[in-house]
Parts: structure tokens; sequence; C-alpha cells
């Protein structure tokens, strides 16, 4: 693999060079009837799994994998089509999303194996792998005279796939067994196109299913990192920060989108952690000591406001969701005057 897709602890904005995808389509165009294309299958633990393919399909990979893309970015290009990062907006008609590879935990792993561990990938072999894990297709294209192997990843729904006994052929007039180990069919959407260090996304909800990536969510977690970032002084181990730990952990991203950084200071949320039994660390400066992810669930629990303690029973409690109670409306209101 050509591209160097950067390390998350490594990933710095200087070393990031943003491609060019209307370049690349055009550059594209004049290799497309020589393409080299590979099939992966991409199993629900994010291993791919190389396929043997029949040369008669060679023949349809190349239609049905790069026409659509093609298609929709000269016509996005002759519309005026931008190309916008998700941190800077929402999906909106007339743009098309990018993100970098290393800031989605799970299509940083898959394609880690291609740059580092592509000696290590089995081919998929239907006695010896179990087809209903598999969640995904990955297609690597390339070419001696293209700057860059690109891959191209699709989401396998399993209404496309049919396996075993599962179901029925009909062939001279009449309905025959299924005779095959498994059918499955490629969707035919633009899903994700992957260039050097950028992934452009042309459906958020595939990047959801296929990487469990939630882009909305992660944004906001970004913004929440930093916001925390400005307001505590946190120690991390060598090599990591804050950024780093939160990555890839769902529930954690899930609970950064209510918290308020601002609200709280620094000497307050000790005071809480200590009233309410919650050991937090502090190092020679002061700042609160963060090891690993259970340190820093407990620090966003409180800076969450998710510890309480019972006025009825004394009894202390992790709150797992918070529903503010509203006044009821059955009661009079207040005589005015």
């Amino acid at each position: 693999m050509d591209q160097d897709i950067l390390a998350p602890e490594k990933a710095d904005k200087n070393d990031y060079k943003e491609t060019d995808v209307f370049a690349w389509a055009n550059n594209l165009l004049q290799y497309k009837e020589e393409l080299k294309i590979e099939l992966f299958l991409l199993n629900k633990n994010y291993i791919p799994y190389r396929t043997n393919l029949a040369n008669d399909l060679r023949s349809q990979l190349e239609p049905l994998l790069i026409d659509g893309l093609l298609e929709y970015l000269f016509e996005g290009a002759e519309k005026g089509m931008i190309v916008r990062g998700f941190e800077e907006a929402e999906a909106e008609a007339g743009v098309l999303q990018r993100t970098q590879v290393f800031k989605v935990p799970n299509a940083y792993a898959t394609f880690s194996w291609f740059k580092t561990q592509e000696h290590e990938i089995e081919t998929f072999d239907g006695k010896d792998h179990d087809f209903s894990r598999m969640k995904g297709i990955v297609a690597r294209v390339s070419h001696p005279q293209m700057k860059h192997t690109v891959y191209i990843a699709k989401v396998l729904p399993r209404s496309n796939v049919m396996q075993g006994n599962a179901g029925w052929m009909l062939r001279g007039g009449k309905f025959v067994p299924f005779d095959a180990d498994a059918a499955l069919r490629i969707p035919s959407d633009n899903q994700l196109l992957i260039i050097d260090q950028d992934m452009y996304v042309f459906s958020q909800s595939r990047l959801k299913q296929l990487f469990a990536y939630d882009a909305k969510e992660a944004s906001i977690a970004a913004k929440k990192v930093a916001e925390i970032d400005a307001n505590f002084k946190l120690s991390f181990p060598e090599g990591q920060s804050l950024q780093t730990l939160v990555e890839g952990k769902r529930s954690l991203v899930k609970k950064l989108q209510d918290v308020q950084a601002g609200r709280i200071k620094q000497e307050e949320l000790l005071t809480h952690a200590e009233d309410m039994g919650i050991e937090l660390m502090q190092d020679d400066a002061g700042a609160i000591i963060i090891m690993d992810e259970k340190d820093l669930g407990k620090f966003v629990n409180l800076l969450n406001d998710d510890y309480m303690e019972s006025a009825l029973t004394g009894e202390r409690y992790e709150i797992l969701k918070k529903r503010p109670l509203k006044p009821d409306e059955s009661e009079p209101a207040p005589a005015l005057g």
C-alpha cells in the first residue's frame, strides 16, 4: 500500500496533505479499462479476507464499482460541488464530505492490514470461514501509472446475501434447488472512497453501518474535547491525550455530547469527587491524572454530573440517564402580585 495512513497518536495537521478527488477522477478516466481491481470481504471484527474471482467476473467489477463514482464526481464538478470536512458543517446538497482515515478507528484498523499485515490476510473459503459474519466489501483499485492505490468500501446488506439451501433458482423454466455455498449481490450505490489519508463519504449512514462511526457525534465530541482541554488541567501517559483516549470509545463519545465543560471549575469537580468517594489523583502540578479509559470515564461522569447521593437513603448512585423534572401542570399557577 503506497499511502501513508498515519497512526492516530502520530497524526499532525502538518503531515497531512489533502487530496483532490476531482483530479483523481479525471486522471483515472484514461486508465479505466486497464485497472487492477482486487476484492476483499470484511468481517464484523474489521478483518479483511481475499477473494478468488473467476475471470468472467473481473469484467463486471469496473462498471459496478467505478462508473457510478466517476459519473457522480463529474456531474458534481459541473454543478460546482465542493468538498468539506465533517468538522466544518452538516451534510447538504452540493457538498461531498470528507474525513481522515485515522479519525475512524475501525477503518484505520482495517486499512492497517493492507499497509503492515497484508501477508497475513487469509483467502476466504466457505469451508473455513462463516459468510454470515461478513459485513462489507473492500475493493483495491490500482494501475502502474496512478499515483495512489485507492480503496472503495461498501456495506454488504444481509438482504444481498443468500447461503446454502436458503432458496431456489429458476433454470430452464423451472425452479431447481440453490446449489452454491453462497450468492451475493454487490450494492451499486456510492458509499466510501479512500485516497491516501482521505476518506470521501458519499453516505454517512453507510459509514456508520460499516465502521460504526457517527460523524456528527464524533465532530461534537472533538469540540467538547477542545473545551475540556481549555478548562481543565489534565495529565496523560506519554503519547496519549484526551482525544486519543476518546477515539473508538462509543460510550464516552456519546457521553461527551451533553458535557458543558465551562459550567464547573476544576476545584469544584475535585471537591465533588471527594464528597462522592470517587478517587481522582493529581500530579505535583495539580493536574488530574488520567491513566486509562477507566480514569477518563470517572472524570467525564463527574463533569456530566452523573453521580448523586440520595437525600432520602444516603446511597450513592451513578445515573445512567437523566431526565429533568418538569413542573406538574395540574398544580395551580402561583398568584400574581
